[in-house]
C-alpha cells in the first residue's frame, strides 16, 4: 500500500492503468486499449468523487481548503474536463497528457498531509471556497489549453519540416486546435478573475481590512497570470499573431501559473498552505 488510505491507492493504481492503456493506443493506435482507457478513467472520476464526499461527510465541511484538499480536487477536476470535453470535441492525444499531468499530482499530492485539517472559522467560510474551487476551476482549463498548445506546436513543427506520419491523421487540424485552446483559454481567465475577486472581499470581511492584499507575493503573482493571459487574447484579436506564437505565449502563461501555485504560497502571509497543508 502507498498510503495508509484504500480508496486513495485504489485511485492511484487505476489512474495508472487508465494511463498505460491510453499510451497503448498512442504508441500503436489500438481501440480497444482506448475503450479500455477510457472506462478505467470514467472509474477513477467515480472513486475521486466518493473519496471528496466520504472525506466531507468525515470531516463535516467543505474539503477545499489543505493543501492534500486542493490538489486531489485539481486532479479531480482535470479528470472531469478530459471526460467531458472528450465527449463534445475529438481530443486525441490530448485526453492522455492532460491526465499524465493529472496523475502526476495526484502522486504527488502524497508528499501533502491529509490529516491536517483547517480551523473552525475557515471551515464555514462560503466565499473562501467559491474563491479556491473558481482558481481551480481556472487551473483546469488553462491546463487543457496548454496541452493543447502542445499538440498544436508538435504538429507545426512536423508540417514545416514536412515529416509526415500516420500518427499525424489521429491529431485535430491546427485550426480546431487554436481555437479550442483559445477557448479553454478564455473559459479560465474570468474564471480567475472571479476567484481573486471573491479572495479580496473575503479578505475584506475576515480581516475589516484589503492592506494585506497589497503586500501578498500570491495576488502579485496571480495578478502577472491575469496579465499574461489578458496580453494572449490581445495578441490574437488586435495583433493577428499567428498560432505558433500564441501557442507558445499560452505555454508561458501556463509556466507563470504552475511557478505562482507552486512557490508563491512560500512568501504568502494569506495562503500558508505549505508544507503540509
Amino acid at each position: 500500500m502507498i498510503t495508509k488510505n484504500w480508496m486513495y491507492d485504489l485511485i492511484i493504481y487505476i489512474y495508472a492503468l487508465s494511463l498505460l492503456f491510453y499510451f497503448t493506443d498512442v504508441v500503436s493506435k489500438n481501440d480497444g486499449a482506448k475503450r479500455m482507457g477510457a472506462g478505467l478513467l470514467v472509474f477513477v472520476w467515480v472513486l475521486q468523487t466518493l473519496f471528496f464526499f466520504v472525506r466531507m461527510y468525515e470531516h463535516r465541511y467543505m474539503p477545499l481548503l489543505t493543501m492534500f484538499e486542493i490538489l486531489f480536487f485539481f486532479s479531480w477536476l482535470l479528470v472531469t474536463v478530459s471526460i467531458v470535453a472528450s465527449r463534445f470535441y475529438p481530443l486525441g492525444f490530448a485526453v492522455f497528457f492532460v491526465n499524465v499531468f493529472g496523475f502526476t499530482i495526484l502522486v504527488l499530492n502524497l508528499m501533502s498531509d491529509p490529516g491536517v485539517a483547517p480551523s473552525a472559522f475557515a471551515a464555514s467560510e462560503e466565499l473562501l471556497w467559491l474563491h479556491i474551487a473558481l482558481a481551480l476551476f481556472s487551473y483546469a482549463a488553462f491546463a487543457l489549453s496548454a496541452v493543447l498548445s502542445g499538440l498544436y506546436l508538435f504538429l507545426y513543427r512536423r508540417l514545416k519540416g514536412k515529416r509526415w506520419s500516420l500518427a499525424l491523421n489521429r491529431l485535430p487540424s491546427l485550426e480546431s486546435m487554436e481555437r479550442h485552446m483559445s477557448l479553454y483559454a478564455l473559459v479560465g481567465l474570468p474564471m480567475l478573475i472571479l476567484s481573486l475577486s471573491l479572495g479580496s472581499v473575503w479578505m475584506v470581511l475576515e480581516y475589516q481590512s484589503a492592506a494585506a492584499l497589497f503586500f501578498d507575493f500570491k495576488v502579485f503573482g496571480t495578478l502577472a497570470v491575469l496579465l499574461s493571459y489578458g496580453w494572449l487574447f490581445v495578441l490574437k484579436r488586435k495583433f493577428q499573431t499567428p498560432g505558433n506564437r500564441l501557442a507558445l505565449w499560452n505555454l508561458a502563461s501556463f509556466g507563470i501559473l504552475l511557478a505562482n501555485f507552486a512557490f508563491s504560497n512560500f512568501f504568502s502571509s494569506i495562503h500558508p498552505w505549505f508544507p503540509s497543508g
